[in-house]
């Protein structure tokens, strides 16, 4: 059992949780909590590089039945002392994991006559980044595409926050992401950016079955370069003296309205 936060897997746990230069070095990050780490089991199992958990928490852990879990996956025993010192919240649930990252491809989305893309230029709150990946996988999307200059995904904060979806719903950092708008058009997919003066409101379009939804930086919107690449301009219609919508209510709102039109396709057509 691990009794010092000086032991050398602590301070890596530290590292990764603070330094995406670490996490990306590696190809790994970190997942905390009873139901994500239930959630990697279930849908990663072979990312898992090891788990840890605290002294108490283990002991409750066997009595619900849930060693039977872990054949095979390697495993550490923390002080509970120091388990709440490497923590990277503010109540600790006594179990964590180091798992490998996921990869996925643009081609890979791409497959298909039917594609639903969600496309983030420049997204930088974790909270905002996780929800959406969380509302990207109800709304059966079919990947998320960011920015380089997008926040990290496998920042703590936004594994949190998708609340599993991040085991679920393939993603991809494009190196090019102006290039990459381009790429989309000559695959036939019609790019469409969400803008405050959008020519037409979003629930008015009829959305093409290979779609893509461009939303950008919460506190500067799209850039110019980005929008003169897309095909069109949606705007969602806003009361009183809102100028704007916080940009995951916004794709939210997007992505299900795509997804109403997708069930309807399949219904009627």
């Amino acid at each position: 059992m691990i009794t010092s936060t000086a032991n050398a897997q602590m301070k890596y746990l530290v590292r990764l949780q603070e330094k995406g230069s670490a996490r990306r070095e590696d190809r790994v990050y970190v997942c905390e909590g009873r139901k994500l780490f239930r959630e990697v089991l279930q849908y990663a199992r072979g990312s898992i590089v090891k788990a840890y958990f605290s002294e108490s928490f283990y002991e409750q852990w066997k009595a619900e039945g849930g060693e039977a879990l872990l054949e095979g996956v390697a495993r550490e025993l923390v002080a509970d002392a120091v388990f709440a010192a490497v923590s990277g919240t503010v109540t600790p649930q006594g179990v964590l994991a180091v798992v490998r990252q996921p990869e996925y491809s643009m081609e890979d989305m791409l497959k298909g006559d039917s594609v639903r893309l969600l496309l983030l230029e420049n997204l930088r709150d974790p909270g905002n980044l996780g929800t959406i990946l969380r509302t990207a996988e109800g709304a059966g999307m079919d990947g998320v595409i960011l920015s380089r200059e997008s926040v990290d995904l496998f920042n703590p904060k936004v594994i949190r926050s998708t609340m599993g979806a991040i085991y679920r719903m393939p993603f991809y950092y494009a190196p090019d992401f102006y290039g990459m708008l381009q790429e989309l058009a000559r695959c036939g997919v019609t790019v469409f950016a969400a803008h405050l003066e959008g020519s037409e409101e979003y629930d008015a379009v009829r959305f093409p079955q290979r779609t893509a939804l461009l939303i950008g930086n919460e506190a500067n919107g799209l850039t110019e370069q980005a929008c003169r690449l897309a095909a069109g301009r949606l705007r969602i219609p806003m009361e009183g003296s809102v100028e704007s919508l916080n940009a995951a209510v916004a794709a939210a709102l997007l992505m299900y309205e795509t997804y109403r039109q997708a069930r309807g396709r399949s219904v009627f057509l």
